[in-house]
Parts: C-alpha cells; structure tokens; sequence
C-alpha cells in the first residue's frame, strides 16, 4: 500500500494517479462498518480494473475545530490506523492533513481538488459521510458535485444488536469498560500499543511481577480496574491480568496518568524496552485499597483464576 501525505492545498494533478475507486472517511477505529465502506470501494475496484484507495484525515476535526467534545484520544491512532487499513489489501491510502484552511473549503471546493483532482472515478462513503466547511456536502448533495466525472456508492449504516456500529459506541464502551462486547463491533478485540519500562518493582517481592507499560500514542483507556488480557511480545501472545489505576494500597497516586501493569502468565523474560500490544478482553473488578499485602495477594491470585477460567472457557 502507497501512502501519500497531503497537506493543503496540494500540488498533485489527476495524471499523477491511476483510475481510482476511493473509499472516503475519518475512520476511527477501522471497525466493521468502515471496514464494509472499505471493502465496497476494493470490490468495485477489483470489478473495473481500477486501483483501490482510502482516503482519511488526522488530526481528528474535533481538534482543530474546537469541538466540545475533543477527540483527542483515538481507538486507532494513525499508525494503528495504516496497519489495519494496509490489511485489507487497499492499493493507496491518502491522509489529509485536517487544517481550519481545509476545513473552509466550500463543498465543491473539496470534491474538486480532493476527489476528482485526484483522479477517482468512483467514490465510496456511509450514508453518513459530511465534507466541506460546515459539512454542508452529504451524500446527497455529491452526485450535483461530483460534475459527472465520477459515479458513487452510499453504504448503508451496519448494526450491532440494533445499535449502529460507529466509533462513538466504541468509545462510549471502552471507556465503560465493557470491552468483551467490542470484537462484535471491531471484528477484533480492543488493544492498545506502548512499551515496557521500569517500575516500582514492588509486583515481584510479592510473587506477581509486572510489566509496566507507557503508551506509545494516544489511545483511550478503559477505566481503572483489573481485565483479562493477552499482551503480544516479539510476535508471541501470552495472557495475563492487567492492572489499570493508581496502586490505593501503596497511597501512590499520580491524578493525570494511571498506570498499566500486567502480570503475565507463564512468562519470565527480561522485556524492558520492548514494544507490547496489549489486547483487551474482559473487566474482572473495580481497583480496590486493601488493608495490607496479604490482602492484595490474595485478591492478585483470585484475579490470576478468573483470568485463567475466562481464557479456557474463550482460547483465542
């Protein structure tokens, strides 16, 4: 896949690409509705013999807009965002870099330089999908831009359990922590990128080492309190329980960062400085202060048990 970095305004020209059938959105979190909006565009590309392509934007507009609900935290930072949408075998994917001047553009404005300047013969979005300032074009208002020098295909909304799947019900329940019921909407279980570095070191004097892991990007969390995991090191998963708060027992509290320890089944290696991912299964209990050691020990093997039963009951 060719990714091509757009700033505004840009200096390509239509000859600078092939035909394209272009899939079009902001797509946070590549779940299962954008991955049908992405898979329409591949399939009509497959049929004419075009070259398939995506085109997303970054920063979120909320952003720079001054939104005020500013997502600022992503369920698919960009990078996430390229490997998923490079897995589903897209020829180019285009990020636009989302300024206030290009989010000024009237509506035909951007159907001009940014659809047909760019070669697409064919265009691909959600019934949903907004462009131009004030996204005062819809779906609707294309085929009057489009100039007729390209045909389109609205997809209708997919639902899950009646509720549409859309990136603000995943974010609704990462942050509820209800990440069990996400791989119905993701297709995948929620995970989240960082790398293992040095902590307190406290989880081995107590027979539960952890590893401790600082985000490498800005993801959502889920709540603070303790999941089922499986974290992926050097190409391998493994499972494991993972503590997401501010340690109450050890009156360690920092408000502006939880931390993110797991301790990881089965596994005794050295892994400081490694990237992990860390793949969210199921919320097993609300952080709790305990009354001593004994206490949190005991809790950190019935969290390991339950941890282990919801493994053997769902082996990946």
């Amino acid at each position: 896949m060719e990714i091509i970095h757009i700033h505004h305004p840009h200096q390509f020209h239509k000859f600078d690409f092939p035909p394209l059938v272009m899939a079009l959105g902001y797509f946070d979190g590549v779940h299962l509705g954008h991955q049908k909006v992405i898979g329409k565009a591949k399939e009509i590309a497959v049929k004419s013999g075009m070259k398939s392509a995506v085109m997303t934007f970054d920063p979120h507009p909320s952003v720079v807009l001054g939104k005020s609900v500013r997502h600022v935290e992503y369920i698919t930072p960009l990078k996430d965002k390229i490997r998923f949408i490079s897995g589903l075998k897209i020829d180019y994917l285009f990020v636009v870099h989302f300024t206030v001047n290009f989010a000024n553009l009237l509506p035909q404005e951007f159907v001009d330089q940014y659809i047909i300047g760019l070669n697409v013969k064919h265009a691909v979005a959600g019934f949903d999908f907004t462009y131009g300032r004030m996204g005062k074009g819809t779906m609707e208002t294309l085929p009057f831009h489009s100039r007729e020098q390209f045909g389109y295909t609205v997809v209708p909304k997919l639902s899950s359990r009646d509720e549409k799947i859309s990136s603000t019900l995943i974010r609704s329940l990462i942050r509820e922590g209800r990440t069990e019921e996400l791989p119905d909407l993701l297709g995948r279980f929620y995970s989240i990128k960082g790398t293992v570095v040095h902590g307190d070191k406290r989880g081995r004097t107590i027979g539960f080492p952890t590893a401790n892991i600082e985000l490498t990007d800005e993801y959502i969390l889920p709540p603070v309190g303790v999941y089922a995991v499986r974290i992926r090191i050097n190409e391998q998963w493994f499972e494991g329980v993972c503590n997401v708060g501010y340690k109450p027992t050890f009156n360690q509290v920092n408000p502006d960062k939880p931390s993110i320890e797991v301790h990881i089944f089965r596994f005794e290696q050295e892994i400081y400085g490694e990237e992990v991912t860390v793949e969210w299964h199921m919320r097993l209990r609300n952080e709790k202060k305990f009354a001593g050691i004994e206490q949190l020990v005991s809790q950190i093997e019935k969290d390991r048990q339950a941890a282990l039963q919801y493994f053997k009951k769902n082996s990946v």
